[in-house]
């Protein structure tokens, strides 16, 4: 269904450079119904709306790859109503939604620990999967009950049990062999990390593959997040020079290798 990913390519600063892939963590949503005298779902359903118009602006700019954090595997610690109620709104999100991504050729791919949901939240995972997944377009990934150290367990479990069948010398072990076990396996890896809300940090969210990514944070909060916040994030990202291990010298002389 995907690309394979590509090797890091050292790029100078770009005016015109565009991420591959861009993985945003939404925070703000219980603040924002909170200034509003509002309960946090509301801001929460307000949030799936600003969803619903980045999908259409990372289509219209030819992102590659939108990956969303919307359920992390630490927010079972949340009240039991309010993880109660985003679940609900996660399984009728899906059902409205699945339709229009099916219409403007978006592929839903969502990756987690998924068989901790309700039946009827995992039936309407797979069923929205499935009608998408010959679409050609943007390929947008829900990560829900995700974490990034949930990701990189899993992954060496999987190595684990093919060194014990005998079917992997330990030998062998490497980045790559790590690397195609993992939720993203087969995607660019992302170049441009938002998080909004406020807060700086990645909060447990694809540690394996934010290595190189560039970072943007911004105070504004989820539901607010619209067009011309995304433009300032890609403005911001188009000025990094993006070394990956090299040398700014090198980079201006054209060296990659």
């Amino acid at each position: 269904m995907f690309a394979s990913k590509p090797e890091d390519t050292p790029t100078a600063a770009n005016s015109d450079a565009i991420p591959r892939h861009i993985a945003i963590i939404m925070d703000g949503n219980g603040r924002w119904a909170k200034k509003r005298f509002m309960p946090r779902i509301v801001g929460h359903k307000a949030g799936v709306e600003t969803v619903r118009a980045m999908v259409r602006h990372c289509a219209e700019k030819k992102i590659e790859v939108l990956t969303l954090f919307a359920f992390s595997s630490e927010n079972w610690r949340r009240p039991e109503k309010e993880v109660r109620l985003l679940l609900e709104l996660f399984v009728m999100a899906l059902k409205r939604e699945v339709k229009r991504l099916n219409d403007n050729n978006v592929i839903l791919k969502v990756v987690g620990d998924c068989a901790a949901f309700p039946e009827a939240l995992q039936q309407e995972i797979a069923n929205a999967e499935a009608i998408t997944s010959t679409n050609t377009g943007l390929k947008l990934v829900v990560a829900a009950n995700y974490g990034g150290r949930w990701d990189i367990v899993q992954a060496t479990r999987a190595l684990a049990i093919e060194v014990a069948s005998g079917k992997l010398d330990p030998a062998q072990i490497d980045e790559a062999a790590l690397e195609r076990h993992l939720s993203l396996y087969g995607m660019p890896e992302p170049d441009l990390f938002i998080r909004t809300g406020g807060e700086e940090r990645v909060s447990n969210f694809l540690l394996w593959q934010l290595a190189y990514c560039e970072m943007h944070f911004t105070e504004t909060l989820w539901p607010d997040f619209d067009g011309d916040a995304l433009d300032v994030a890609l403005s911001s990202f188009s000025k990094r020079q993006r070394r990956f291990g090299r040398t700014g010298d090198q980079l201006e002389l054209g060296e990659n290798a």
